[in-house]
């Protein structure tokens, strides 16, 4: 498992690779462009890359809600339902990375960082289905609280909340 050292805050010369590493994790998130992935970088309250020797092999972006002028549905979603909540917005690791803690890092930073924000909220697809995502979740200590359709039906997710 790795340690977590490995993690560190994005910095501006990372959002090209980043970008790449999210673009090939497309249908888990959904693809972003640039000017996206630099949005991200202005509003995120928490962007941490997971550093190897061989540049970034993963990252996190964990949004304040409610708030932010976002457009995605499942954000709006828990800013319907909640004063105050952390959303992760995604969590990308390069596959070669998968099994060795990553997301539990990435996460129990994101859950260090939370000060007073009473909860913690994610999405995960059922269709298509991300075992991998939904396993995870659960074993973290993620409660379903819902289900939605998006993008015009063609994706629909598990809505999470993890008590802070």
């Amino acid at each position: 498992a790795v340690t977590d050292d490995i993690l560190r805050p994005a910095v501006a010369a990372d959002l090209e690779s980043l970008l790449v590493l999210n673009n090939a994790a497309v249908p888990a998130v959904n693809a972003l462009d640039a000017a996206e992935m630099a949005w991200f970088g202005e509003v995120a309250r928490l962007f941490l890359v997971a550093e190897s020797s061989n540049g970034p092999v993963g990252f996190l972006i964990g949004l304040e809600g409610p708030g932010l002028p976002y457009r995605s549905l499942n954000y709006q979603w828990f800013a319907r339902n909640h004063e105050c909540f952390l959303y992760v917005d995604r969590v990308v690791v390069d596959p070669e990375w998968w099994g060795r803690g990553l997301g539990r890092a990435f996460y129990r930073a994101l859950v260090a960082s939370a000060g007073d924000h009473p909860v913690l909220c994610a999405e995960v697809n059922l269709v298509p289905r991300n075992d991998r995502s939904l396993a995870f979740h659960k074993r973290f200590g993620f409660s379903p609280v819902g289900e939605q359709e998006t993008e015009g039906g063609l994706k629909r997710v598990v809505l999470l909340e993890y008590p802070l």
